[in-house]
């Protein structure tokens, strides 16, 4: 098994702290699904948020999926002018056999334009 790094994003519609425990919730389960993942697979979580997103915390949508042993943590995102507002990153570190090439990157709605190179 080696150690990877998947990463998605997913751009909010309304900073409701609701809203975003939904979309992240989401998210997250679309990397670990698209990567052929489970939860014990998790090694540990970052999340990001921009500037303008103040409601909650984005890992509270993880533990609302039952993440409740992996380390999670929150960061918030600097505040570029004319970047993408209301986004939610993520970076999880798995382990998995699959090669680095391998590695499917999750880019939701909007937030594709964020990495055209590697959404999926």
């Amino acid at each position: 098994m080696a150690v990877r790094a998947v990463r998605g994003a997913v751009q909010l519609e309304r900073d409701e702290a609701e809203h975003m425990h939904e979309q992240v919730s989401e998210l997250l389960t679309a990397m670990i699904e698209r990567n052929e993942l489970s939860v014990d697979d998790l090694i540990s979580v970052m999340f990001t948020a921009t500037p303008d997103l103040h409601s909650d915390f984005p890992a509270v949508g993880a533990r609302k999926l039952g993440i409740t042993d992996v380390p999670l943590i929150c960061a918030q995102e600097l505040d570029v002018p004319g970047a993408l507002p209301r986004v939610v990153r993520i970076l999880a570190h798995v382990e998995t056999s699959r090669g680095k090439s391998d590695i499917n990157h999750v880019y939701l709605g909007a937030a594709a334009a964020l990495r055209r190179d590697i959404a999926q």
